[in-house]
């Protein structure tokens, strides 16, 4: 006699995910000068932060929030507007982000075409999946003036085309993710004995520091972009600018740039108006945090993705934005359910809280610069850069065909505030590279 044993789909554990969500809904009816976007459905942990990660995708800035996620049930509601402060209207950008929001895979769903991350006078360009063959690095170490010409350099000296690269400085850390490919085949560097040189050399000039108190921070990797944990691989995966982002806000986290004590004689450029405070919510088992500082576009996205990766979970949240000034509460407890209400605890979660605001304050003059591209554009403009005084601070870097767009923050080497950039400088920068666009902000 057979004795079968019955069928279960492998998708069955999902069933209720895909019944009952995520629902998004748009409204340009209800408010006057913003859009509401209202998304609710099955809780999920992480959901928060993929549904403000596709939001900040598209370049929309949230003057208000309203999450609630206590149960098995959750409902967002976040006004939004885009980038010149209008209403959402642009219907492939709705499309996108109705499509987007609650995806397993966003394999096939492309950025509209506007939402590509402009500066001020230049735009960024965004690669195309065909062409995004590479391998990721990510670098974390001590910062000091002229790093990441030295970085620049030694990628261009290895045979290294960068791709885009992202660099951030806080309290004397930098953090850095940079997609590379084979400078002559622009094809993806796979070979593991060259990976290990690009390491060792790459670790080399991170270390090359005499402060003992530094000595345990230099870190590269090689890897690949959709498996952080993975060792010397090739990557075929497209990175959006928030993917790499909240990349960078993890580096600078298990970098521990929130602690004071690796910060060293640099001067804080930035007077940067903020305050963070942790309170008990004894009734219901929370922490609450609460957060009032100088508004930016990405500021939900910075403080959500942080709690993330301290593992800690959002059930309620609300946030306002009046003024140029924004206030954020969020209520929150760690993923295992427990509430660590110590004052160590409370601490920590306000320095980490401070830092990854921090993280993205504008640290002195931006100079734009668009150029065509070439072997070793970036080592060759951060060393003039670095030789005219000029310390990098922030970097953004996107090349798509042959153009390359550059954008930094930079200030005295010393560490003091650049006012104004001298015209004669401009002018010898494009006498030695050659034509280019240049702004500065």
């Amino acid at each position: 006699m057979r004795v079968s044993s019955p069928y279960f789909d492998p998708e069955f554990h999902r069933l209720q995910e895909r019944i009952y969500g995520p629902k998004v809904s748009i409204d340009n009816d209800s408010m006057r000068d913003c859009t509401v976007i209202k998304v609710d459905g099955i809780n999920k942990q992480g959901l928060l932060l993929e549904v403000v990660q596709v939001l900040t995708d598209v370049n929309l800035s949230i003057s208000k929030s309203y999450i609630s996620a206590d149960g098995r049930w959750f409902m967002d509601v976040f006004h939004v507007k885009d980038e010149k402060g209008n209403k959402l209207t642009d219907q492939s950008v709705i499309e996108y982000i109705q499509q987007a929001i609650g995806s397993t895979s966003l394999d096939g769903l492309n950025l509209p075409d506007w939402t590509k991350t402009r500066s001020h006078t230049i735009e960024f360009p965004r690669s195309e999946k065909p062409n995004c063959d590479h391998t990721m690095i990510e670098m974390t170490g001590a910062d000091r003036p002229g790093l990441l010409s030295e970085i620049s350099a030694a990628l261009s000296g290895l045979r290294c085309r960068i791709i885009d690269a992202h660099a951030w400085t806080q309290n004397s850390l930098l953090a850095c993710v940079a997609h590379v490919s084979d400078q002559h085949t622009d094809d993806q560097i796979n070979d593991p004995s060259r990976l290990a040189a690009i390491n060792d050399r790459l670790t080399s000039i991170l270390k090359a520091r005499t402060i003992s108190s530094f000595s345990e921070i230099p870190m590269v990797t090689a890897q690949e972009a959709n498996t952080p944990e993975s060792d010397l691989h090739p990557s075929r995966v497209e990175w959006s600018v928030t993917d790499l982002e909240r990349r960078l806000h993890q580096l600078m986290l298990s970098a521990r740039d929130f602690d004071e004590s690796y910060s060293l004689s640099s001067p804080n450029l930035i007077s940067e108006k903020k305050h963070v405070s942790v309170e008990d919510c004894d009734e219901k088992g929370y922490l609450i945090v609460s957060i009032k500082c100088n508004d930016s576009p990405r500021l939900m996205f910075d403080c959500v993705c942080t709690l993330t990766d301290m593992q800690y979970e959002i059930y309620h949240a609300s946030g306002r934005s009046c003024d140029g000034y924004a206030f954020q509460e969020f209520f929150i407890r760690h993923v295992n359910g427990s509430t660590l209400n110590t004052d160590s605890e409370k601490e920590r979660i306000v320095k980490c809280m401070e830092a990854a605001i921090g993280r993205r304050v504008s640290k002195g003059v931006r100079v734009e610069l668009c150029a065509k591209d070439r072997e070793g554009l970036l080592s060759d403009m951060t060393r003039a850069l670095h030789e005219n005084g000029l310390d990098v601070v922030q970097a953004r870097v996107a090349t798509q065909g042959d153009e390359s767009v550059h954008s930094f923050y930079v200030r005295g080497i010393s560490g003091n505030p650049v006012r104004d950039m001298d015209v004669g400088f401009v002018e010898s920068l494009k006498k030695e590279m050659g034509p280019m666009k240049v702004a500065f902000q």
